[in-house]
């Protein structure tokens, strides 16, 4: 990121985050940033930068250094890193706080054989450039530079249980730890309004077919916070597999969170079809969200829940899969390959068998797509298909990927 990059991108930053002060960020926030609503300060000038080269015997990456010259240091970089240092306060992890080192590098590494994953001499070499934060520090590593000369740049938190975060320059860590703020803080403006137009942007281009690019839209628009953005996400994921066999962990728990999403006639219409479908492959004492859910939701999800289980226990019930024609068309296509013998069977023939029948079902599948219609504005693809044991058996995410890619 360039110096000009830099100056806009900090401004509108420090106008967001002053936006969200309340009562309790007040007592500690330091005047001048209300007063200027900067979180900056002044910029370093060449000689400054150039004396803190000399002292750690390095050139600094040119994201970083260019930061420097537009603010020497940063307060609030997303919510765990409280100040960023200045060019005279960087210097290395191991002189300035050994103790990341001792405690958490040596702790880590030992759930480790191969050396290439220890991360002690991470620690060891890294360039400390935060100085206050919660139980978080962030650093440079100067031996991992690409062909810009960035240097990739990591935060590590020691409540986090993970090992350090990656990014590949100190520019793409800002940007994340930005997306960070919003999605902790919702502030109001411009990037909040931006990202929900590209959210509403994806669907309506995934609804028209398309995949990897609303797919993108949506994994970075979830990264700021915009709530519709998994939801619809997460729909898309399921059919390709990206998300394992339990797509909606995140999505529903913890319960007083996802209260919107249950009020969503999504929920009782497909999303809980997909759990009850995930309870039947959980082992006896695996960690269930239905489960979850049956004790810790609102009691009008916990009755919804309560209502589904008893209309399932009827032999007689069949789930519809959406709009009468499409389920009329849907439920053909199922009831003809469940006929299969190859359906009753375990033996190895049968996979391959199965296969090519969902080859020559695949036309009709196809034509029923386009009578699909979503049940709200958050629904985005027919994902109660994949409740349906013979379709979840044969849509494997390559023709998950053809139901994304046909206009519905």
């Amino acid at each position: 990121m360039k110096r000009g990059q830099w100056r806009p991108f900090l401004e509108r930053w420090s106008r967001e985050w002053v936006s969200t002060i309340g009562p309790d960020d007040a007592e500690w926030v330091d005047p001048e940033v209300i007063r200027d609503r900067w979180l900056g300060f002044a910029p370093a000038d060449e000689p400054r930068i150039a004396a803190a080269e000399r002292r750690i015997g390095r050139t600094l990456p040119p994201s970083f250094r260019e930061f420097l010259a537009v603010t020497d240091g940063w307060r609030r970089a997303g919510e765990f890193v409280h100040r960023l240092a200045g060019a005279d306060g960087i210097g290395w992890l191991r002189d300035m706080d050994r103790t990341w080192i001792e405690d958490y590098g040596e702790a880590y590494d030992e759930a480790f054989e191969d050396d290439e994953e220890r991360v002690t001499p991470l620690l060891e070499r890294a360039l400390q450039i935060s100085l206050e934060g919660d139980a978080t520090v962030m650093f440079l590593d100067p031996e991992d530079v690409d062909e810009h000369g960035e240097w990739a740049a990591y935060r590590l938190s020691s409540w986090s249980g993970g090992p350090p975060h990656h990014h590949g320059s100190f520019a793409e860590m800002m940007r994340h730890e930005y997306a960070s703020f919003h999605r902790l803080r919702k502030p109001r403006g411009e990037t909040r309004d931006h990202w929900t137009a590209r959210v509403e942007q994806a669907r309506r281009d995934a609804l028209a077919g398309q995949v990897d690019g609303p797919l993108k839209a949506l994994e970075e628009a979830d990264g700021y916070g915009v709530e519709r953005a998994g939801l619809l996400r997460v729909q898309m994921t399921a059919f390709l597999h990206e998300d394992g066999h339990r797509p909606l962990d995140g999505l529903l728990l913890p319960a007083h969170e996802a209260g919107w999403i249950f009020e969503d006639p999504l929920f009782e219409a497909e999303l809980l079809p997909l759990l009850f479908a995930a309870e039947r492959t959980l082992p006896p004492h695996g960690f269930s969200v239905l489960r979850t859910l049956m004790r810790d939701a609102p009691e009008p999800v916990r009755l919804l829940i309560a209502d589904h289980q008893a209309r399932l226990a009827d032999p007689g019930f069949r789930p519809a899969f959406g709009p009468p024609d499409f389920d009329r068309a849907i439920r053909a296509v199922v009831d003809g390959l469940a006929a299969d013998p190859a359906f009753q069977v375990t033996e190895p023939f049968a996979r391959e068998r199965r296969r090519l029948l969902m080859d020559g079902a695949w036309p009709n599948l196809a034509a029923a797509l386009p009578l699909w219609r979503p049940v709200s504005e958050h629904h985005i693809a027919p994902v109660v298909l994949l409740a349906d044991p013979v379709l979840a058996d044969l849509i494997t995410p390559e023709y998950g990927r053809r139901i994304l890619a046909t206009p519905r």
